[in-house]
């Protein structure tokens, strides 16, 4: 499916898909799933509404957020993300940098909302699972601090759930097809922090990339996002009344569909005031392998990529972005990924010459 020369991101109704199963009105499900396979098939990019969060629970975990990144940076450190064994903590300002580009002028908390044992055969084989290295610093609350975040996660990763059975039904499998691929994925949830900076310039600052996993449910509390447009174009995606997240297609979901759902490439335009934004990017399991549904593969559309390790790719990905990972990997610390391409392979437009 070509990416359209679209000029904005359109706004879907999801709250059919959230309905319980007995519950489920076929006509709405239906309507749903018609409006996230166009959004997934000419725009990559849709707002999502009908799916808030309960009340207060963005309102706490964003106030714990910025409780959290006002603390002294040695504070902040105690937890940093070089310490875990399973990349979670914090990722202080110019850990991570996109390939080709400089560092980000920001500040992250990165985990994976799972309770899992060291000992679980998931995380000994995933190096992306594992415990959380929750902040215990003196005069914060760092039970709170858990609470709220693992409140906002669990919600979203359910927003999460419906939509895979949207996207599955827009594919036109049945509703459960990815069920099986969901039992422990390692579907991060990124605590973000932009400083205020006066001096900003109105230009790109994370760089023009496509995200890793399925797709991602994301809620920000200021503008910067652009979205590459099929005329090369970069397309403005502004806070919209009415819309819990902004849902983008990645790279796995591509190869799935053989390029049906498009991993549109996007960025994030520097602008001077403080803001937050909290991407939730839904994965499946590691060791799921990911290849072009047989419907969508014919001697006219062959495979555009070969097949994946789901768990791999995610990794592989990850360690060319963050510093304390690739230095890991090169002295032998930790195991380099395992048959995962090259990056920015996924996502087809380019930007069009000025």
């Amino acid at each position: 499916m070509a990416l359209t020369a679209f000029d904005e991101v359109p706004l879907v109704d999801v709250a059919p898909l959230l309905a319980p199963p007995g519950a489920q009105d076929p006509q709405a499900v239906a309507a749903t799933v018609a409006a996230l396979g166009r959004a997934a098939r000419e725009v990559g990019f849709a707002y999502v509404g009908g799916c808030e969060p309960p009340p207060g629970a963005f309102d706490d975990l964003l106030a714990v957020t910025e409780a959290f990144f006002a603390l002294p940076r040695e504070a902040k450190m105690r937890s940093w993300i070089g310490l875990s064994d399973s990349h979670k903590g914090y990722v202080p300002e110019g850990e991570e940098v996109f390939a080709g580009g400089t560092p980000d002028a920001k500040e992250a908390f990165d985990l994976v909302g799972l309770d899992l044992a060291p000992d679980d055969p998931d995380v000994v084989a995933c190096p992306l699972l594992g415990p959380v290295p929750w902040p215990d610093v003196a005069g914060f609350d760092g039970p709170r601090f858990e609470r709220a975040v693992r409140r906002y996660y669990d919600h979203t990763f359910a927003v999460g759930r419906a939509l895979f059975r949207g996207f599955a039904l827009a594919l036109g499998e049945d509703a459960g097809f990815f069920d099986p691929f969901l039992t422990k994925p390692p579907s991060q949830l990124r605590l973000i922090h932009y400083p205020y900076d006066p001096d900003a310039e109105d230009r790109p600052g994370i760089g023009a990339h496509t995200d890793y996993e399925c797709f991602t449910l994301l809620r920000p509390t200021g503008p910067g996002l652009e979205v590459l447009n099929g005329d090369g174009r970069w397309i403005d995606a502004p806070l919209v009344p009415g819309a819990a997240y902004v849902v983008n297609i990645g790279d796995l979901l591509e190869l799935w569909s053989n390029g049906e759902f498009v991993a549109t490439t996007h960025r994030v335009r520097r602008v001077t005031e403080e803001r937050y934004s909290f991407p939730l990017f839904c994965a499946v399991d590691h060791a799921t392998r990911v290849e072009p549904l047989a419907a969508y593969v014919d001697a006219d559309r062959p495979p555009i990529a070969p097949a994946l390790v789901a768990g791999e790719h995610l990794y592989a990905q990850t360690a060319q972005t963050f510093t304390y990972l690739r230095e890991r990997i090169a002295a032998g610390r930790a195991r380099p990924p395992q048959g995962s391409p090259a990056p920015a392979r996924f996502g087809r437009a380019e930007e069009r010459p000025r």
